[in-house]
């Protein structure tokens, strides 16, 4: 490898790095939904060069994490009760349909991608662990749909969704809710391939946090 690659594959590293721990800041909410990201500030606590930090938080705006607000400025990307209704409705409707394509094509392989990540998933401790395994359940269920390009938006939906149900689990009556119990009735259904019991399931889980959701958001 030569010089131009070495510098080329450092760049590369950083801009990732930046990428990855932005990304987790709006995630998380510790960059708050509609806040102006000052490059600076997040060049010292990052400890990286401004060139990396400003290339990753471009390509966050094509996650819909991040918003231009003009030639050289950003901020993480708003919340409103009307997103939050649009991504639900568009997240029912992509995983319905991804789901059901899983189970019409199920294989032994598949089931047991699933059974090992939901094993994972109610054997997770601690909040990264299990924020993970969550994800990698859900996107095993729709991982055999044999549709890249459904499962990219079905994945990009569980990201710009992830920051309303952090204000969700802040909501007393959210942690009164039976999760694992919702999480394991998609599991044996989908496990015994029935499609509509799975769909109505899975739905109903994301519908309840939904409903929380929409009374927090009222706010904003």
């Amino acid at each position: 490898m030569n010089m131009i690659d070495t510098q080329t594959g450092k760049e590369t590293s950083a801009t990732r790095t930046a990428y990855l721990s932005v990304r987790n800041m709006i995630l998380t909410g510790e960059l708050p939904a509609g806040q102006k990201i000052k490059i600076e500030h997040l060049r010292g606590k990052l400890d990286m060069g401004a060139s990396p930090v400003r290339e990753a938080l471009s390509l966050l705006t094509s996650d819909m994490l991040v918003e231009r607000i003009d030639q050289r400025g950003f901020r993480a990307a708003a919340a409103s009760p009307e997103n939050f209704a649009e991504i639900l409705k568009l997240r029912c409707a992509l995983e319905d349909m991804a789901l059901r394509q899983s189970i019409a094509l199920a294989t032994p392989d598949w089931e047991e991608k699933l059974v090992l990540a939901h094993h994972h998933m109610t054997r997770a401790t601690g909040t990264a662990q299990f924020e993970e395994a969550h994800k990698t359940f859900h996107k095993t269920l729709l991982s055999n749909a044999a549709s890249p390009m459904m499962e990219r938006y079905c994945d990009q939906l569980y990201d710009l969704n992830i920051r309303y149900r952090n204000l969700a689990a802040s909501e007393p009556n959210y942690q009164s809710r039976d999760i694992p119990a919702e999480h394991k009735d998609i599991f044996d259904a989908a496990i015994a391939r029935d499609a509509d019991a799975a769909s109505a399931a899975l739905l109903s889980h994301y519908r309840l946090t939904g409903e929380y959701l929409a009374l927090q958001l009222t706010g904003l």
